[in-house]
């Protein structure tokens, strides 16, 4: 039974060489060189992840990572714990944002059960809960160490069972944006003012009690922010470790992982602090309308894919890039060279 140092091991550096290939097939196209864009951009990063001058694209699938937050307790949200659970039955039954979206998109939909705080008697879902919710981390770490290395092994496993060509991340779990932007401030340096939102929709009462929570979270735990699984045992959450957990697993088998909104990107952190070739592994897929994302994908070096102003989760965003990449590919296997078209090229 491998350990998370052990599937660290197994992420290797890609070869930058296949981008020559790539890139001399875009500039022969019947196109000025560069012109279509991010679209180009979303061509190479799926062939560096691959390792391949010809990426396979036709396999996609989204994980839906479900979990809840004993700092609810501190009221930083604008609905009841009990909707988790709801909205699970929800994505089971294929009525929320994610399952449109991604039936849009051709792809298939996991949801998963990290750590919702009651039992789901349905069908539907996979079931890897690790405790019932994670504590309040305004009284003490939010899980034990061994439940934070287990949430993001849980995500590398899931992701190695699985197969695909790209993944998608996405979530969900009332009151995640508050460890989520914990997560990001001790990761990132950023202050907890800059990057607090307003989540599912809190007043300004709200939103200075929910950053107080985070401070006092902070300030009770003291997670080290040299040490990533420090910081997801003491402020994070269960299914923010399985999405690290995901965007780590998709690193291994060498396929790209898109990376939903602010959620999904504390999970991007997390994974990205745990060893440095990850990054060559994801993209954003859009800047989150939640405040302070840009600044903490800009911490990433990672520029957004789109700027729609969603705030969903789910893994609405990477539907949409999903869509987008799947466009991109087509253009790169069946447009024209100049000299398959007969057209003439640039004059040198």
């Amino acid at each position: 039974m491998k350990n998370l140092n052990d599937y660290l091991k197994m992420i290797e550096t890609p070869n930058p060489d296949v981008l020559n290939e790539v890139q001399k097939r875009l500039d022969n196209q019947t196109k000025p060189q560069g012109s279509l864009g991010r679209l180009e951009e979303l061509t190479k990063q799926m062939a560096l992840a691959q390792g391949s001058a010809k990426p396979t694209f036709d396999k996609k699938v989204i994980f839906t990572m479900v979990g809840d937050h004993g700092v609810v307790e501190e009221g930083v949200s604008a609905y009841p714990q009990s909707v988790t659970g709801q909205m699970v039955l929800n994505f089971v039954n294929g009525g929320a944002g994610v399952n449109v979206l991604a039936r849009h998109a051709g792809a298939n939909v996991i949801v998963v059960d990290m750590g919702v705080a009651q039992d789901l008697d349905f069908k539907g879902f996979v079931n890897k809960k690790i405790d019932y919710g994670t504590k309040n981390f305004t009284k003490g770490p939010a899980m034990n160490l061994e439940q934070a290395e287990k949430s993001i092994v849980t995500g590398i496993e899931l992701a190695i069972d699985y197969d695909f060509d790209i993944l998608g991340t996405g979530d969900m779990g009332i009151g995640n944006t508050t460890p989520s932007t914990a997560i990001a401030s001790v990761l990132t340096g950023l202050k907890i003012e800059e990057i607090t939102g307003r989540g599912t929709g809190i007043d300004d009462e709200g939103l200075n009690k929910k950053i107080k929570t985070i401070k006092k979270g902070i300030e009770v735990n003291n997670p080290n922010p040299d040490n990533p699984l420090d910081v997801l045992m003491k402020v994070g959450g269960f299914e923010i470790g399985g999405i690290a957990g995901l965007i780590i697993g998709a690193a291994i088998k060498k396929r790209l992982a898109v990376v939903d909104g602010f959620i999904s990107t504390a999970g991007a952190l997390i994974a990205n602090a745990l060893h440095p070739e990850v990054k060559n592994y994801f993209i954003l897929s859009h800047k989150s309308a939640e405040n302070g994302h840009e600044k903490i994908a800009l911490k990433l070096g990672k520029k957004p894919v789109l700027d729609l102003d969603l705030r969903l989760g789910e893994g609405t965003g990477a539907s949409l890039v999903i869509e987008l990449i799947d466009a991109a590919m087509h253009l790169y296997y069946e447009m024209a060279t100049f000299d398959q078209a007969g057209v003439d090229k640039k004059l040198d």
